[in-house]
């Protein structure tokens, strides 16, 4: 059980990195990039083919990361030049990615067993396990990561990016040109979802083409259960680097979640349906705790006013 949740807690960070780019699309935006499911699994093809070829683990995974940006552009390049509506853009991409990445690895699947990774190379200086290292390496990265996004949009392109899901009729009226923005946010979002797609094909030792199905649900999961958290926090997290840890530890407890119920015994190709229900609960709770705190200022608003 400890080795399970273990493993749950490593892949939970890994994954975080990719949950942090459908934040930046899904929250910030305000547009549900359904890109994220191909271009995470095209960064792990992408990574897996150019380790076993001999390049070195950590540019594999840079390279991953570059191939997600470009990814990212395609359907930045479709909803604003061609005015294709974001979703389906993203979803053209997504159809589009299935045979390139196919075409890029040259099969349905690429194993890493007897090439190095940057997991196993830190495993053979430290001695530690290999979960443990999974952790200390996406630690460092999620935290490096998480400052570097919270440096750029802090920037003036950074917090325009911001503004244009916000309001994007009032930026565009300021000058700024909103389709340069979504552009840019598109690109950044899917270069750090093919980054986590590098990281967890090198974690896991292969490459898959199916390998990214439903990562856009983790995504909307994690980052909904991390607004849960940060509602439940004394103090409700508000801050965007909070919301941006936020996001990170949500995807932790979101494979916790699954971890746990796996080792209930459920069955693992339940495991979709599980995610839906933990997407609705996520969703549904907010709401619900909104309403019953709404109720409770009535009731206190009424009770002030009959005891006068």
């Amino acid at each position: 059980m400890g080795l399970a949740l273990l493993g749950a807690v490593s892949q939970g960070i890994l994954w975080g990195i990719m949950v942090l780019g459908v934040f930046i699309t899904y929250k910030l935006l305000d547009i549900a990039d359904l890109t994220v499911d191909g271009s995470f699994a095209l960064g792990g093809c992408v990574c897996a083919v150019l380790v076993v070829s001999g390049v070195n683990p950590l540019l594999a995974i840079l390279a991953a990361m570059v191939a997600g940006m470009i990814a990212g552009a395609v359907t930045g390049f479709l909803h604003t030049v061609f005015e294709i509506p974001a979703i389906l853009a993203g979803i053209l991409t997504q159809i589009g990615l299935w045979s390139i990445n196919l075409r890029i690895m040259g099969k349905s699947n690429t194993p890493l067993l007897k090439n190095d990774t940057i997991f196993s190379q830190v495993t053979d200086m430290t001695g530690l396990s290999t979960n443990v290292a999974s952790i200390i390496v996406g630690l460092i990265v999620a935290v490096v990561i998480i400052a570097a996004l919270y440096w750029f949009f802090g920037t003036e392109i950074g917090s325009a990016c911001r503004a244009t899901g916000n309001n994007e009729a009032m930026v565009r009226a300021l000058g700024v040109n909103t389709k340069v923005t979504k552009m840019i946010a598109l690109m950044l979002s899917n270069g750090l979802v093919g980054l986590s797609g590098g990281l967890i094909c090198e974690s896991q030792k292969y490459a898959d083409i199916g390998m990214g199905t439903g990562a856009i649900v983790i995504g909307l999961a994690a980052i909904v259960i991390g607004e849960v958290l940060g509602r439940l926090t004394p103090g409700k997290l508000r801050a965007f680097g909070s919301r941006l840890t936020a996001a990170v530890v949500g995807s932790v407890v979101y494979f916790l979640i699954r971890a746990f119920v796996l080792q209930m015994g459920m069955d693992a190709n339940d495991m979709k349906l599980l995610s839906a229900i933990i997407v609705a609960l996520a969703l549904c709770i907010p709401v619900v705790w909104e309403k019953y705190q709404l109720k409770r200022s009535y009731t206190r608003a009424a009770r002030t006013e009959g005891g006068r």
